[in-house]
């Protein structure tokens, strides 16, 4: 039992019980002895583990409450220097609220359905359009399970929610304090920079929700670049999934989200509409496609070995040991003129080193293509590595999806007579092109494209 149990703070608030501790915090629950009522007392004591940032976000935070006022937030009540027997230090007085956090319910064995989550994710987003429009505005930059409060269920509603621990609150959103607060798993990339925005709250509350509808912290989840790999895990709509994505992107370049457009999308998608058309994925694909509002990625797997390398291959055998044998015989007779030979083999040198390079890449390169509302990129990849060139372009060039078909004289497949169709995005005179060379098969690439198309808002142009 902590010492300070049963003491007398400030002639007012006796101390009942410990409710948490941090590094050189302390928070209990006190009876206010003039008011009778339950309160909450946050201690802050200068002992070895002080430090003045813990002090810069203490009084913070007192300041933070005192100018706020919502249901669904603790009131300030006190603010007071305390001497006690663990040393001197200051205490913030709040009001009490008797209910569990959503890490409690969890523990629990408590489960949400998505009807469940949503409701959470609009009072949510209701308290963080509250605190985001104040000014300056109000980041609480710690939002997880623990911080968020919910009464029992009442009628068709998951319960009253409320958002509490102030303890790590921002409100100069470009500058003041860099100290990097916040609980991994739920920090977006630039938290631990010390760069904070209000869309850094809301990728904290997808977290969160992702939490609930998981069961595992975030930080336990598999990761791709940054972005949380959940789909697997629940049992939800693609709508519900598609907007969870966007509000936890973790790219900087996006446009900056904001509550009340969270809160807008999420009306869309409760019902039933988006702004995405989601063509059914050919059977056996496996290419990837991942998409929100603000992105769009496609992963195609290297095609592994297929009937139509078996010539390739063959080809690509009998021409460079065609190329070896004649190296030999000219080098062999460089006196006599043979280097005449020797600058002819290396003149078809390059034939070789394509055909070699065309079996590597059916066989181990991956391609990524991959579009933001900035940009738009492609690149190739073996076991993870990127291989340059990169080719990139502005987001706002892009004018043209098309599907086509490019002539390869190399093509051995049947179906296309010597034709490999593929698909070419246009960026101003950047051409990115997906599935040449027999990669992708036809309704894959219709499939592709029709995603591509709805993403982007533009008309596909075939060409035959």
């Amino acid at each position: 039992m902590d010492r300070l149990v049963g003491k007398v703070l400030h002639n007012r608030y006796r101390i009942q019980s410990l409710l948490g501790r941090q590094t050189g915090r302390r928070t209990f629950l006190a009876n206010d002895l003039v008011g009778e009522f339950s309160v909450v007392v946050k201690l802050l004591l200068f002992n070895p583990d002080f430090s003045w940032d813990d002090l810069k976000l203490f009084e913070r935070e007192a300041e933070v409450l005192k100018a706020l006022d919502h249901p669904a937030i603790p009131k300030y009540l006190d603010y007071f220097e305390v001497e006690t027997e663990l040393g001197k230090g200051f205490a913030l007085v709040q009001t009490y609220i008797e209910a569990p956090s959503l890490q409690d319910w969890i523990q629990s064995g408590r489960t949400f359905s998505e009807q469940e989550l949503k409701a959470l994710a609009v009072d949510l987003l209701g308290i963080l359009d509250y605190l985001h429009n104040r000014q300056p505005p109000v980041v609480h930059r710690d939002i997880k399970p623990s911080n968020i409060l919910l009464s029992d269920r009442s009628g068709h509603s998951p319960g009253q929610v409320y958002l509490i621990d102030f303890g790590s609150v921002q409100t100069a959103v470009y500058g003041g304090t860099r100290t990097i607060v916040g609980t991994y798993g739920y920090m977006p990339p630039e938290q631990f920079g010390g760069q904070t925005t209000p869309t850094s709250d809301l990728y904290a509350l997808g977290a969160t929700l992702i939490y609930l509808a998981t069961g595992q912290h975030p930080d336990k989840l598999p990761q791709v670049q940054m972005r949380i790999v959940f789909e697997d895990k629940v049992n939800l709509s693609p709508h519900f999934i598609d907007w969870l994505k966007w509000i936890t992107e973790p790219s900087i370049d996006l446009p900056l989200k904001s509550a009340l457009k969270a809160l807008s999308s999420l009306e869309e998608s409760n019902k039933g509409e988006s702004r995405l058309t989601i063509p059914t994925k050919p059977a056996g694909s496996k290419v990837q496609i991942t998409h929100t509002e603000q992105m769009l990625e496609v992963v195609i797997p290297p095609r592994g070995f297929h009937l139509a390398l078996i010539p390739l291959i063959g080809f690509a055998v009998v021409w460079n040991s065609f190329l070896v044998v004649w190296y030999s015989i000219a080098f062999a007779s460089w006196n006599s003129g043979g280097w005449f030979a020797a600058l002819f083999a290396i003149c078809h040198l390059g034939a070789g080193l394509w055909l070699i390079w065309q079996i590597i890449f059916s066989l181990l390169v991956k391609v990524r293509l991959q579009i933001t509302q900035s940009s738009i990129s492609l690149s190739h990849e073996i076991i993870g590595l990127k291989c340059l060139p990169v080719l990139t372009a502005n987001r706002q060039n892009i004018t043209k999806v098309e599907l086509t078909r490019e002539l390869n004289r190399f093509s051995y497949k049947k179906d296309f007579e010597g034709d490999s169709p593929q698909i070419n995005i246009w960026a101003g005179t950047k051409k990115f092109a997906l599935g040449g060379g027999n990669t992708l098969t036809t309704p894959e690439l219709e499939w592709l494209a029709q995603n591509l198309s709805s993403w982007l808002n533009l008309t596909i142009t075939k060409q035959q």
